[in-house]
């Protein structure tokens, strides 16, 4: 007969809004994918006597995590599936620890601007998930009348590009329709996101400028377009002051003061950064390798101090992966020129490997991490009811993470299907031991993914 319960106990728990972890068991129901029971201590197994050695969950000194909600990522199918998959993002996902991701509504094809392209979009995804999946729909010019049908349809909310997004299926919008878009959905408790960079018809580097130095892809995209942006969305926010509004990776540290006033005055109004704006900066990124380019771009050592500032003050709310990929042709790596060059940073499955590296040596605990990349991007994308906590009722998405382990980024190691990435060969602190989806183990790191099965939903 299978198994009805699974217990997980150990020393170093984190549990529900903890910012320390303790010792406690988590008591899950198979069945149902849901923690039943949650008790101070490990001192329980005689309470279990119907619970075999192999559903006795005894992670010891590693810490005991909630699976983290990755709320930006570009899965690309169908349409793009020789640039990422549902198979091949969810498998990188779990083994980061990542137990939910939110896919973002461009990059695929059909884009997830109708009821009927999220369709597609689902039926691609059937049977291929290793973590739960959620949806993004998008705003595109002309296709305000189906955001309310996207949101009964069970998106989660809605992103737009107010500069081109770099695919002609997702065009950018402008003041008109953004406006139109907020009209529509103004009385309901979903989420406009914004890529927040506004074009301002200016050529910021030089023709004759090398294309293979990072300094001229960065001098491409000014801090000043995204002050420009956030300029325009706080101001359309007090026409409609009742809708929530997102800021996804924000990059530039010019633009932070607008966001922090807008918090001060009470408006609706979060935003995210990335964890490559976080672990990089420009002046350490070589020629040559446009596997380091995404939009917009990671900026110098002091804007990166800042973002790390935001974070700890709460200007910024969470910290996303934004894992965009394409195949190696369009990163145009052989040529190593940036302007050309596909722009998007690939990180599933070492976020969180990265944040605590960087972390630890600023002398943040496990606990906030959590709160960036768990807690925090769960209430960002509707799901704080069941995802991003270890409590009763939540989903039983549970992580073994060994924060002593080190471990030195591979192209064999990486998991994403294009395995190109901007870290590889760095050394990085903490590494996951096992990942568990609604209870079920779908990652361990002795033996990667031989034996499992793919336990992720579509929600």
């Amino acid at each position: 007969m299978a198994a009805r319960y699974r217990v997980f106990t150990g020393t170093k728990v984190l549990l529900d809004s903890d910012d320390q972890p303790r010792p406690a068991t988590i008591v899950v129901d198979v069945k149902t994918g849901k923690i039943t029971d949650v008790r101070s201590g490990t001192d329980h197994r005689a309470a279990f006597p119907d619970v075999s050695d192999a559903d006795w969950i005894d992670a010891g000194d590693n810490l005991v995590l909630p699976g983290l909600v990755d709320a930006h990522v570009h899965l690309n199918e169908p349409g793009r599936t020789d640039w990422e998959g549902f198979w091949t993002g969810t498998r990188a996902a779990a083994s980061g620890g990542v137990t939910t991701v939110v896919d973002m509504p461009l990059n695929s094809i059909p884009p997830t601007t109708t009821v009927s392209n999220l369709e597609a979009k689902r039926a691609a995804a059937q049977g291929q998930c290793w973590v739960d999946v959620a949806f993004w729909g998008g705003v595109i010019p002309e296709n305000q009348t189906h955001l309310r049908p996207l949101i009964d349809a069970g998106v989660k909310g809605f992103k737009c590009f107010m500069i081109e997004s770099g695919v002609e299926e997702f065009p950018c919008v402008n003041e008109a329709d953004l406006v139109a878009a907020m009209e529509k959905i103004k009385d309901t408790s979903t989420v406009l996101c914004f890529h927040a960079e506004l074009d301002d018809g200016h050529a910021h580097v030089s023709a004759d400028a090398d294309p293979t130095l990072y300094s001229t892809f960065l001098a491409s995209r000014p801090q000043q377009l995204e002050v420009d942006a956030i300029r325009l969305i706080t101001a359309l926010h007090t026409r409609f002051p009742a809708l929530r509004l997102h800021i996804v990776h924000l990059s530039a540290a010019a633009a932070l003061p607008l966001v922090r006033a807008a918090k001060a005055a009470g408006r609706s109004l979060t935003a995210e950064t990335c964890f490559h704006y976080l672990a990089l900066a420009a002046d350490d990124i070589p020629a040559g390798h446009p596997e380091f380019k995404c939009c917009p771009p990671v900026r110098g050592a002091e804007n990166r101090a800042a973002l790390w500032a935001a974070l700890e003050d709460g200007t910024l709310d969470c910290v996303v992966s934004d894992h965009s990929p394409c195949v190696a042709a369009l990163k145009r790596v052989e040529e190593g020129d940036y302007m050309k060059a596909w722009g998007g940073i690939s990180t599933l499955g070492l976020g969180l490997s990265l944040l605590w590296t960087e972390a630890r040596a600023r002398g943040i605990g496990i606990g906030r991490v959590l709160e960036w990349t768990a807690r925090a991007t769960a209430r960002h994308a509707g799901l704080a009811d069941r995802k991003g906590r270890l409590a009763v009722g939540y989903d039983a998405d549970v992580v073994v993470w060994d924060p002593e382990a080190e471990f030195t980024v591979t192209r064999e190691g990486l998991n994403f299907k294009n395995k190109l990435s901007a870290y590889e060969g760095r050394t990085l602190k903490g590494q996951v031991a096992q990942t568990y989806v609604g209870g079920q183990l779908v990652y361990e790191r002795e033996r990667g993914f031989e034996g499992l099965q793919p336990a992720g939903k579509l929600l």
